[in-house]
């Protein structure tokens, strides 16, 4: 196996050589390595030094890319697994090179999580994080990360594989990413509830390819209950621009009332916030000086994501402006509008097309005609 010197953040790493000719180079190596994800791995490292960890999992760990930087660049204790002993013997190398305090192990993730607690663990799969999140949630001591980058399933582009592995109904509706991120967050927040245990998301986004959660765990039925208390549905009209929402576990028939046809229905899903403000300014503060890779990316998504009224849908601005026949003005005139209106509204971080507000439609419309 060929191998490389990379640098990502602030650590250097041994990985594997892609072939520059293969469909997916990243699937062409004998060891998965993406440099793609390295906005999702920054966004772990500034959560990591935001949450101080006493351990770390990274449970699939592949080239160990993900815990290394963990290591490295916040001196956490960290635990690097792969069920491939080449991944292991990859991982242990780059633990070598780099000096750090961590430990490699060659296991079944579900079953070295089944065993051992970590204060912080973190899954990122190829595919679906759904097998694993179970288990993750009972190794968990205070916090997990999950990836998911089985977007087509989770966004509704496959709808039976989305019902499958999530137990929810997604759609490809367009605020596909949203759907997706809040399906996950709420297939989660079932699981950690059978345990009397509680999720509260600190930074939850949906960037390109993938969904990432980080969320912290809390103890108790209270808790539990709180978690369940934020599922609901989103119901959407298959006739016009008309959505809305609802908790509970058990949705109601509707019928749109703007144009009268049926509405479908989204979920079970995650309702509530998707991030905590005041730790997302912790970790904006972290940014200068922080070594990551893409600092001002990661930087713009947080802005967004702390600007976001906590609403479960968005609107496509433009699909919106074909529906009402109207040339569409700048979108910042409209969010203007509806702020001086006593209305949240905002961008949204996953397109810079879309925007989130809490007024009734027939409001964002007249905003939308009157520019």
């Amino acid at each position: 196996m060929e191998l490389e010197l990379i640098e990502e953040g602030k650590t250097t790493l041994w990985v594997p050589i892609h072939d520059s000719t293969a469909t997916f180079p990243p699937g062409s190596a004998p060891i998965f390595y993406n440099p793609r994800m390295a906005l999702n791995r920054d966004a772990t490292v500034i959560v990591a030094a935001c949450t101080e960890p006493r351990t770390y999992l990274d449970a699939m760990g592949a080239s160990g890319i993900r815990g290394c930087r963990v290591g490295y660049e916040t001196g956490t204790t960290v635990t690097i697994n792969d069920r491939d002993p080449d991944a292991t013997t990859l991982i242990k190398k780059n633990i070598d090179h780099l000096g750090i305090d961590a430990s490699a192990t060659c296991r079944d993730a579900n079953a070295l999580m089944s065993e051992e607690p970590f204060d912080f663990v973190d899954l990122d799969p190829f595919g679906t994080p759904a097998p694993f999140i179970d288990a993750g949630i009972r190794s968990s001591v205070r916090m997990i990360g999950i990836t998911a980058t089985d977007t087509a399933p989770l966004c509704g582009a496959h709808l039976k594989a989305g019902i499958r592995r999530y137990m929810a109904r997604p759609m490809n509706t367009d605020y596909h990413a949203e759907v997706g991120l809040r399906i996950l967050l709420g297939y989660a927040a079932r699981m950690t509830a059978r345990y009397d245990r509680g999720i509260i998301p600190q930074f939850c986004f949906a960037h390109e390819h993938f969904v990432r959660l980080h969320l912290k765990l809390a103890r108790g039925t209270q808790a539990a209950d709180q978690t369940l208390a934020q599922m609901g549905y989103i119901y959407q009209c298959t006739g016009c621009p008309y959505r809305t929402e609802g908790s509970g576990f058990f949705p109601e028939p509707k019928v749109c009332p703007h144009c009268g046809k049926q509405l479908n229905t989204i979920g079970p899903l995650w309702t509530g916030a998707i991030q905590d403000p005041e730790f997302l300014s912790v970790m904006n503060e972290r940014l200068p000086g922080s070594g990551i890779s893409s600092p001002d990316e990661l930087g713009k998504i947080l802005t967004c994501c702390m600007q976001e009224p906590v609403i479960s849908f968005s609107y496509d601005y433009h699909k919106l402006a074909k529906a009402y026949r109207v040339s569409p003005g700048p979108i910042a005139g409209v969010l203007e509008s509806l702020q001086n209106m006593g209305y949240s509204a905002s961008r949204v971080h996953y397109s810079g097309y879309c925007i989130k507000t809490n007024a009734p439609l027939e409001t964002l419309r007249d905003c939308l005609t009157a520019q």
